[in-house]
């Protein structure tokens, strides 16, 4: 009936692969939206405040634009990807239940598993039983997806990768964070030993622009009024946003490889008939 037809479905849908893949897009969209919007404002910073000259910052507005048309690739593929690993999650996964006999699989599992797992061989001289047009074609995608070390193995040096994007994404953040955490000290003289005059933010030091730019820094109750308008504060927030949708997008990465990881060993032992 259609409860225990729901409930097989249940019963063989790939958790793990389901909330990794929601956590990624909800991660990259995060980063991929809220970074392209944060270096906008940035952009509009450093011309606004930090220097009047555009020869100045006409090399970091390339940067800048380089990294948006990354974030643009970066939507794409893992779109793509996370789709993809998904498709790999259900199909693995039908066949490791059907291996440790949860479930009833259907043709398409049926398909599948005897694709990744060898499954039965020809009967005598009669050959093997024909197959449905359904399962033949679940036997086609199952010698694409049907193979989680290969996913393993390229989900892992992903994972690799994006550790260099959240280092790199964590930068801004600090950046942004040493200048609200300035501002606090010119709004709040009482609580620090130096001079409001001597309190600065200085685009330089951070190789943001170089250093024969001029102002090239804010100081003093000119910092504080910057800190204070609505571009610093969106620009700082989404900045945050972008980080935190980084670290989504990595635990994900990670849940996929233990996912992959345990896919691929039962079906590599026990699809084999080897015991624990």
């Amino acid at each position: 009936g259609l409860l225990e037809c729901c409930a097989r479905c249940l019963i063989g849908a790939p958790f793990a692969s389901l909330v990794a893949t929601g956590l990624c897009f909800f991660g990259v969209a995060l980063f991929c939206g809220c970074g392209h919007e944060a270096l906008t404002g940035t952009e509009q910073l450093i011309e606004t405040y930090f220097s009047k000259n555009y020869q100045d910052y006409e090399y970091l507005i390339d940067v800048i634009h380089a990294f948006q048309y990354f974030i643009y690739g970066t939507a794409s593929f893992f779109f793509l990807y996370g789709a993809l690993l998904l498709a790999e999650g259900f199909y693995t996964t039908g066949a490791v239940r059907q291996i440790l006999g949860d479930y009833k699989t259907t043709l398409c599992g049926r398909g599948l598993s005897a694709t990744v797992t060898g499954g039965p061989k020809g009967r005598g001289a009669r050959g093997p039983p024909r197959a449905h047009s359904l399962q033949r074609v679940c036997q086609c995608l199952g010698k694409w997806l049907g193979h989680p070390d290969k996913f393993v193995g390229l989900t892992y040096v992903l994972t690799v990768l994006w550790l260099l994007v959240f280092a790199c994404s964590a930068v801004p953040v600090y950046i942004y964070f040493s200048t609200w955490t300035t501002c606090q000290s010119i709004a709040n003289p009482s609580k620090t030993s130096a001079t409001i005059g001597s309190l600065c933010a200085d685009a330089r030091m951070y190789g943001v622009l170089p250093w024969n730019a001029f102002p090239g820094k804010v100081c003093g109750a000119n910092l504080l009024s910057v800190c204070k308008t609505s571009e610093f504060q969106m620009t700082f927030h989404l900045f945050i946003a972008a980080f935190v949708g980084a670290a989504a997008t990595l635990v994900s990465l990670v849940t996929f490889i233990i996912a992959t990881t345990y896919n691929f060993a039962v079906l590599k032992l026990m699809g084999r008939g080897t015991k624990f």
